[in-house]
């Protein structure tokens, strides 16, 4: 039987409701058994869901649209600046329901999230930008030096709000995250390789999975900021897949504690795309 490999396992979280897929939820569940009963499963994570829509979950769960034995892995979103008594009224009606696993929650940083969700659900605090990201990045640290289950989170996608943050915004992140907390990335990332791509039939630049596996593991050793920048930036895919092909388990197993997840809308895309290159999930 084929296992997922130590590259790709959990890398990949179901992100299929928010921009720019927009997926309903009754069809995003349904794409999610599919997900759990493909070959690719072991690369896959939990469904993000918004804190917003915990009742059309459990609504959508009474359709029979979750086809499956195991409970519904999900893991719930609070973008910054949701109420938090929005998110933690979702996770008790959500942990409530034997047919969900909550894997985890994410929200954006706020200065008192800590005493607000104390506990073990693991949580995924988004990085602001400006002056409040030094504060943030310290709370965060602190808690995962505690022992508390949690990472930073960073957009490297644009909003309305959220210009896209270039080669060196994003390395900058990694130079400063990588080494003393485990991040997970959101937005953006929709392919395997840096490039030009269109979103929403709108060309829009995007960061490559695969340049962030690369850069993440130059940045655990110290590289320097042209060198991680310098990875972000490479647009041939075979070059990057035969730096990743050389890795010893060790750099995988570092890489992969660092860089825990991204969330992603087209989930199969960056796979294939990955898989082409010579980097499929399964092994055998």
């Amino acid at each position: 039987m084929p296992t997922t490999t130590p590259l790709l396992r959990a890398l990949v979280d179901d992100a299929a409701v928010f921009p720019p897929g927009n997926s309903p939820l009754a069809g995003a569940v349904t794409a999610h058994a599919r997900h759990r009963a493909a070959p690719y499963a072991g690369a896959v994570g939990p469904l993000l869901v918004p804190a917003a829509s915990a009742d059309d979950l459990l609504r959508v769960l009474d359709e029979g649209r979750w086809a499956r034995d195991e409970a519904l892995a999900v893991a719930v979103v609070a973008r910054p600046g949701v109420d938090v008594r929005i998110l933690r009224g979702a996770l008790d009606r959500l942990v409530a329901d034997p047919r969900v696993h909550v894997a985890g929650a994410e929200l954006g940083w706020y200065p008192g999230w800590y005493d607000d969700l104390a506990g073990d659900l693991p949580l995924a605090v988004e990085l602001p930008r400006g002056p409040g990201a030094d504060h943030a990045f310290a709370q965060v640290r602190a808690a995962h030096r505690e022992g508390r289950p949690v990472v930073l989170k960073f957009r490297t996608g644009p909003t309305p709000t959220w210009p896209w943050p270039d080669e060196d915004e994003l390395a900058s992140f990694l130079r400063r995250v990588a080494v003393e907390v485990p991040f997970k990335l959101t937005g953006g990332l929709h392919h395997a390789v840096r490039g030009s791509h269109p979103v929403a039939g709108v060309a829009q630049e995007n960061h490559g999975v695969l340049n962030v596996l690369v850069a993440t593991a130059a940045a655990l050793d110290a590289g320097s900021p042209e060198e991680v920048r310098g990875l972000l930036a490479v647009r041939d895919g075979g070059a990057l897949a035969e730096l990743v092909g050389a890795w010893t388990p060790d750099t995988t197993a570092r890489v992969r504690a660092a860089f825990t997840a991204y969330g992603c809308c087209t989930v199969t895309d960056p796979l294939g795309e990955l898989a082409a290159l010579g980097l499929p999930a399964q092994e055998h």
